[in-house]
């Protein structure tokens, strides 16, 4: 099957007026990534009453690594829940999506590993300098740094044995490559990751989530979208059918009509509909393998 390349390029976007997208500056003041394009004027923004917010500061081999975390106030040992980032860097939709997830009852953490880059990816304006930085990021960095904030997140209060991963695309990807190689995840949650990789990352990226379906050691729910223009369908399809002849357990669920970065909505690319039916999905997963609980 060939390797469709990896980007977080939008959809193209639908015809939407000039007020439905807040200016760059407006955007960047707000905290979101400038290389994700036009951010929508009415995105989503969840509050922190009820919750203990703030930075994290998680000790890795190459420094400090910076995250941001969301915890229900006054809750002894919640769960954890792992958020992997987009390629856009831990902006305001990363850290929203982290309060979400406290919402829920998790101990959510999202730990910006491009960090090493020196390199505010935020501040980018131009996709095409992204993509060089992400991509030089390896999985054995990566694994380690995942470890790492399991590890900061059990110094900190967070019950591990009760712990899930949520990643969006290339966080995606990253969602796949932890529950197959770490014991750790009771459950895992892939919003639109790439299942193949390009060959030319091989030398970074050894073994593609295709690669590694007969060693996925949590469930993993993937969601994608009928009209992702780096994802097709056929790849989600080929990524089914080797886990179940794993003996894996798995579900997937593509929308029909959504394109790549339906979720995320400060972008074009937002479906309202097909991102609330994911999260709520998501939810269930996780509450399904005992890492969430209650209704």
């Amino acid at each position: 099957m060939k390797s469709m390349p990896e980007t977080e390029a939008a959809q193209e976007p639908p015809p939407l007026s000039r007020r439905d997208f807040v200016a760059s500056g407006a955007a960047g003041a707000a905290g979101y990534a400038l290389a994700a394009g036009p951010v929508r004027a009415n995105a989503i923004h969840t509050d922190s009453q009820g919750l203990d917010v703030g930075a994290a500061h998680i000790i890795v081999e190459r420094g400090e690594m910076p995250g941001f975390f969301a915890r229900p106030k006054g809750v002894g040992k919640p769960p954890v829940v792992l958020v992997a980032m987009e390629v856009f860097g831990l902006h305001e939709y990363i850290r929203d999506v982290v309060r979400r997830l406290g919402k829920l009852g998790a101990f959510a953490v999202a730990p910006d590993y491009y960090f090493g880059s020196g390199v505010d990816l935020t501040a980018i304006t131009d996709i095409s300098q992204v993509m060089p930085i992400v991509n030089a990021k390896t999985d054995a960095e990566l694994i380690s740094d995942l470890d790492a904030t399991v590890t900061w997140a059990r110094e900190h209060g967070g019950d591990v044995d009760r712990l899930g991963i949520v990643g969006f695309c290339r966080g995606g990807r990253t969602v796949w490559e932890y529950c197959a190689v770490s014991k750790v995840p009771k459950a895992g949650v892939a919003f639109y990751g790439s299942l193949a990789d390009p060959q030319a990352q091989k030398s970074r990226w050894p073994q593609s989530p295709l690669d590694l379906a007969a060693q996925m050691k949590a469930p993993v729910l993937g969601l994608y979208g009928e009209a992702d223009q780096h994802i097709a369908v056929s790849q989600v399809e080929e990524m089914k059918a080797r886990l179940a002849a794993a003996g894996k357990t798995a579900e997937f669920q593509i929308y029909p009509d959504a394109p790549h970065g339906f979720h995320a909505d400060y972008r074009p690319s937002y479906r309202k509909e097909a991102a609330e039916d994911a999260w709520r999905r998501m939810a269930d997963w996780f509450r399904r393998f005992g890492v969430l609980t209650g209704a």
